[in-house]
């Protein structure tokens, strides 16, 4: 079987034992070794990262973020397409055979993202958001609108062609939403593969939930800007998502009853934290234009 060249972009800091596990989990990948490059690039971390294996091993002196790290392994990379997944991921055996097979003829490709840790309600419930997130944007999995960037593929020069992610504008959050919208917005297609597992195995308590969806807040009033100023988008389109009543008949019907109530509470606590972050990244974004930094 013929199979493309792949570059695989685990972007880390300061978790060592987290990327030794991806990096085993992606040592046992049905895919050929010679039509492999697996590249690490710690991005500004100060922790002993430990045997990397055969991976290229690249640095930022000083932390950019995530989408600047895969930046940096996309400059580096070899193969005809390139794959990105985080460093708390463990891709499953035949994840990249997924992949390639649904990224062919120049679409994007991503797959399916599992919570590796069934004890961590917060984990569990940020799980069950991202499932509703793709259940809402990526019900036609051959049209879909938006894939995480833990679990993508794409082709090489087409991602280089469009910038790759802008990491200045999101450093920390929804760069991937805004490469999925330039990469609609220039002709090319997204198609949603859950074939292509992988388990994701972020800890997290209320504090950190709170934190995570408060930046992803930030992110998406930045994206909202940036969509408006190319005009690929309005912001009632994602606001659908946030209004629909599916989210909570979705979450209702977990079973047992208890988690179904426990996971509405958070669901709760995403909205409000999701919000504030929303809200208090517009009310920066009018200071920096009327101080003219933006």
């Amino acid at each position: 079987m013929s199979v493309p060249g792949v570059s695989v972009v685990v972007p880390t800091r300061d978790r060592p034992r987290q990327l030794g596990e991806c990096l085993e989990a992606l040592r046992r990948l049905d895919y050929p070794r010679e039509r492999l490059q697996v590249i690490v690039v710690d991005d500004g971390g100060t922790a002993d990262l430990g045997p990397t294996g055969d991976a290229l091993l690249l640095r930022h002196e000083r932390s950019a973020g995530p989408g600047a790290a895969r930046n940096t392994g996309a400059a580096a990379a070899d193969g005809e397409l390139l794959a990105f997944t985080d460093d708390d991921c463990l891709p499953d055996r035949r994840w990249l055979l997924e992949l390639t097979a649904a990224a062919a003829h120049g679409a994007a490709a991503g797959g399916r993202t599992v919570n590796a840790l069934g004890s961590n309600p917060y984990a569990q419930a940020s799980q069950h958001i991202q499932d509703l997130v793709y259940a809402h944007f990526n019900a036609r999995p051959e049209a879909a609108r938006f894939l995480a960037s833990n679990n993508l593929a794409l082709p090489r020069d087409a991602f280089l062609e469009l910038g790759g992610f802008d990491a200045e504008r999101f450093p920390a959050a929804s760069e991937d939403r805004d490469l999925c919208d330039r990469w609609l917005a220039s002709g090319r297609t997204l198609h949603y593969a859950p074939g292509a597992v992988v388990n994701h195995a972020h800890e997290l308590d209320l504090a950190g939930f709170v934190r995570q969806h408060v930046a992803y807040g930030r992110g998406a009033a930045r994206y909202q800007r940036a969509r408006a100023e190319r005009r690929s988008g309005r912001l009632r389109d994602d606001a659908a998502f946030h209004l629909d009543a599916a989210l909570w008949r979705r979450t209702l019907a977990l079973r047992p009853a208890r988690r179904a109530a426990g996971m509405a509470l958070l669901l709760g606590v995403w909205q409000a934290a999701n919000l504030l972050g929303y809200g208090s990244e517009r009310v920066s974004g009018l200071k920096r234009a009327a101080r003219g930094t933006e």
